[in-house]
Order: structure tokens, then C-alpha cells, then sequence
């Protein structure tokens, strides 16, 4: 129950930033669905490098364990 809480209160703390930069894309001229695209993209860009840093440590922890084992 935690995690869907801290999501939630991590989506409403993002909501107003998002619209505004939405808002601001919009009255630059840019196409809502090239905003959209856009923000997908950069969205995704940032899930793979979250991910992949996620692997790595995860990596890293299990080789100091078994090394300590090992010793």
C-alpha cells in the first residue's frame, strides 16, 4: 500500500510542473501531439536509464556478497 501511496503522492507533486510545461510547450506553438510524443520519449529515455542504473547497483551488490561469502 505504501508504493501506491508514494506514487500518488509523487504524481500529484509532478501534476502542476507537467501542466505547466505542457502549457508553455503549447503556447510556443509546438503540436499537442508532437508535446506528447516528445514527452514520451524523454519519459522512456528516463525509465531506461533509472533501469539500467537500477541493474548495475543491483549487479554490484550481489558480486560484494559474494565476495564477502567467498572470504
Amino acid at each position: 500500500m505504501a508504493d501506491r501511496e508514494t506514487r500518488e503522492t509523487c504524481r500529484e507533486a509532478l501534476s502542476e510542473p507537467f501542466g505547466a510545461l505542457v502549457e508553455k510547450a503549447v503556447s510556443s506553438g509546438w503540436p499537442e501531439h508532437e508535446i506528447a510524443l516528445a514527452l514520451t520519449e524523454l519519459a522512456e529515455a528516463y525509465v531506461v536509464k533509472v533501469s539500467a542504473r537500477i541493474i548495475i547497483e543491483g549487479s554490484l551488490q550481489s558480486q560484494l556478497t559474494s565476495e564477502r561469502l567467498k572470504n
